[in-house]
């Protein structure tokens, strides 16, 4: 790319952490995303990815770069065309918004009470509006992993050494709970293995899930999971009491080649 006049910028986090104290970082990092907008630092970082993108866009469609750089420039161009989109109609927004407070300090006689009223709460519109864009900006700018937009095998299995029917009963609750959500996600949820309880709960369970960035949104899901209830049926009075079930989450993303 730099043989082409491109230079990619630092990523996000690398600039804020540069022009932020350390020890203030990890404070500021959960501040309001409008205060965080209005940061020096997210502000150059942002215009520079806007003029990558311009630059990147220009060199595609004048076709100025040979195959190789042009698959890798169409790349980064998907990468940044949200960031970019984002950035500039948050940017148009916020102008809509001043040009209304300007209007709003000439609105002063009684005969423009009622406009000034209308002036008022379009401006507290566009103000809730860059609230939501700015945090869906924010989200944008978090650092992918190399799989995050992989397809995933998910696989549920019943905890063996404690809670028994709990136990299975919670399993199939939570393979039922991600299928849902895939469905949700308008992702294919695709069932290879199923082993049912005889009491009607699940063993173990396997599904291949495949739609954009399911890995990101389910990666963190990979692990032990506990549950504690009072059993429905099948127990005494005398043991009515809270019991403890787990169950296992294994989330493995697909590899590309297959």
């Amino acid at each position: 790319l730099h043989s082409s006049g491109l230079w990619r910028t630092k990523s996000f986090l690398d600039t804020a952490r540069l022009s932020l104290p350390c020890n203030s970082w990890h404070r500021r990092k959960h501040q309001d995303s409008r205060a965080l907008w209005k940061h020096e630092a997210v502000q150059k970082y942002l215009e520079a990815v806007s003029k990558e993108y311009q630059q990147a866009t220009h060199l595609l469609n004048t076709g100025a770069v040979n195959d190789f750089n042009q698959k890798t420039l169409k790349r980064r161009c998907a990468d940044l065309s949200p960031i970019a989109a984002a950035f500039q109609t948050i940017k148009e927004t916020e102008r809509e918004a001043q040009e209304l407070e300007a209007m709003c300090k000439e609105l002063n006689s009684r005969d423009e009470k009622q406009l000034l009223e209308l002036a008022l709460e379009e401006k507290e519109t566009l103000d809730k509006k860059i609230s939501v864009l700015c945090r869906q900006l924010f989200q944008l700018l978090v650092p992918k992993e190399k799989d995050d937009g992989s397809h995933v095998m998910l696989e549920v299995t019943a905890g063996r050494t404690t809670g028994g029917d709990i136990c299975q009963q919670f399993t199939k609750e939570m393979f039922e709970m991600y299928q849902n959500y895939a469905d949700y996600k308008c992702w294919t949820f695709d069932i290879v293995n199923y082993v049912p309880s005889e009491k009607g709960g699940l063993h173990h369970a396997a599904a291949h899930i495949s739609g954009d960035d399911v890995y990101r949104h389910l990666k963190y899901e990979g692990g032990t999971h506990r549950v504690q209830r009072i059993p429905e049926t099948g127990l005494s009075s005398r043991m009515q009491r809270i019991h403890t079930g787990t169950m296992s989450v294994i989330v493995l993303p697909q590899p590309e080649d297959v």
